[in-house]
């Protein structure tokens, strides 16, 4: 398997950067509720891009960040502009979990082409590579709003591997979510699950290849350690 595989392309928010980093960052302010309101505004954040998708209403993942936001702030009874900018500005330069670094730099040692696949909008994701200091260990940044609709619409999966000019078997495919894995692996990608919350599986056509609890043993599996 591994010798087959050109390119490792990864899912950004969940998969290399901590979704939860952002509200962490402002516990003590946001209270005991931090956590439940950071896991709301990640579900909604979700859930308007699906059913923008599903309606046709297309809007850039940062509008839905802060749309997604506003309803959790307002399920959670805060009402502060400045707590909402603080964690807005927070969200736009996430940190990358700690094992991707050196991840991503045994890859490139392999010659495997490493790159991402994600719903974020292109500011979004050159602010995360930046302040991650992983912009140099990327090949490709592709970013949704090149085909105008989210993931896990097809045309997304095969828009990547047009961009690699790669059969999509040549492709390995990382994502925290369940639900975008079995779409990447539907496409024909090489699927790896990275199930950092150890949820059960989705009930969803075309499971994983692999799953892991993290990136770290990616390396590994691929033949680039």
């Amino acid at each position: 398997m591994s010798p087959a595989i050109k390119a490792c392309i990864f899912d950004a928010y969940g998969t290399l950067f901590d979704v939860n980093a952002a509200a962490r960052a402002l516990a003590d302010e946001l209270g005991p509720q931090w956590q439940a309101l950071s896991e709301l505004w990640r579900a909604k954040q979700l859930s308007y891009s699906w059913l923008r998708s599903l309606m046709g209403a297309h809007a850039d993942f940062w509008q839905v960040t802060e749309e997604a936001l506003d309803f959790a702030l307002e399920s959670c009874r805060v009402a502060d502009p400045a707590l909402r900018q603080r964690l807005l500005d927070l969200y736009f330069s996430l940190a990358c979990y700690p094992e991707v670094p050196a991840m991503l730099q045994a890859l490139r040692r392999a010659g495997k082409v490493t790159g991402i696949l994600s719903n974020g909008s292109p500011a979004m994701l050159e602010a995360a590579c930046r302040s991650a200091g992983i912009t140099e260990l990327l090949d490709h940044v592709v970013s949704v709003e090149e085909v105008g609709i989210f993931k896990p619409d097809p045309r997304v999966y095969r828009r990547m591997a047009e961009r690699l000019d790669l059969p999509p078997e040549a492709i390995a495919f990382h994502s925290s979510n369940g639900w975008d894995i079995h779409a990447g692996k539907r496409a024909g990608f090489f699927s790896i699950w990275v199930n950092r919350s150890g949820q059960p599986p989705e009930r969803l056509p075309d499971p994983p290849d692999v799953v892991l609890r993290d990136l770290s043993e990616i390396p590994a599996i691929l033949g680039a350690a």
